[in-house]
């Protein structure tokens, strides 16, 4: 009787611990376990979010810049599944190819990836893919499988100590190096394009972007690439997208803005 007792305490503990664990993606509208709940994501992101920029060589020091990239990241959040979060949008001084979240809506852009755009469009593009990655969880999630909930907490909040300072060092290059799998990212392209239109852009500005990506390649290509694994038929299928979902749009009347990002952006760097 003991025995039937302890399995049945134990069955209702992991029922309640998987119940606890799910979580509805707002994109995919499935439900998927999280080992994260909404406010330890708000938690990792706060901490870890001046050791990324740290790493990364601090922010691009002008205020007006980065008063920009915010204002257009802004655009992106306030359409998004997930508007009643905080958003954080902000370019660092880094000259790698590349874009990237943390959980809790901390969402940071490179003067080298800044370099390549050419239009407001494009860069709202990016931020759209990388807000994606935070509504539905991507990060979290990764962050979960590959480093370990726990082991990150940990370091960031034990007492700081040379040896611990290192460790967080470490944790944040790997944060940094993530890679989504494929259906994250097909999911981050397809929800980015849905907040790029919603938005008041372009959407062949996503097409663009990849375009520019793909030609920017020289040896291994860019890292936004190489951290955000690209299927030959990536490009393809946002293509696909816009003829299906967006048939009788007026691309002409929405915002590319290649005046705006000159000013905003390029004459700045």
């Amino acid at each position: 009787m003991r025995a039937k007792t302890t399995l049945l305490i134990f069955l209702g503990t992991f029922v309640i611990t998987m119940l606890a664990g799910c979580a509805v993606n707002p994109i995919s509208g499935d439900k998927e376990f999280m080992l994260l709940s909404e406010s330890e994501d708000l938690q990792i992101g706060q901490q870890y979010a001046p050791e990324v920029v740290k790493e990364m060589g601090g922010e691009i020091p002008d205020a007006a810049l980065q008063s920009y990239i915010d204002s257009v990241g802004q655009k992106i959040a306030a359409v998004s599944h997930r508007k009643d979060w905080t958003y954080h949008y902000s370019a660092v001084n880094d000259k790698t190819v590349n874009a990237f979240a943390l959980p809790g809506g901390y969402i940071f852009i490179t003067r080298g990836m800044l370099e390549k755009l050419n239009s407001e469009a494009q860069l709202a593009a990016i931020l759209a893919h990388e807000t994606v990655h935070v509504v539905a969880r991507h990060t979290a999630s990764q962050m979960s499988r590959d480093i370990g909930i726990q082991l990150l907490v940990n370091a960031a909040t034990t007492e700081k100590t040379p040896q611990t300072a290192i460790l967080v060092a470490d944790l944040t290059r790997q944060i940094v190096g993530l890679r989504y799998s494929r259906s994250d990212e097909s999911e981050s392209d397809m929800g980015g394009l849905d907040y790029l239109v919603k938005a008041g852009y372009n959407p062949y500005a996503m097409e663009e972007v990849m375009q520019i990506l793909m030609q920017a390649g020289g040896g291994g290509g860019p890292e936004f690439l190489s951290s955000h694994p690209s299927p030959e038929n990536r490009l393809d299928s946002i293509h696909s997208q816009i003829k299906r979902d967006y048939p009788t749009l007026d691309v002409s009347k929405l915002k590319v803005g290649e005046d705006e990002y000159r000013s905003g952006v390029l004459n700045k760097l």
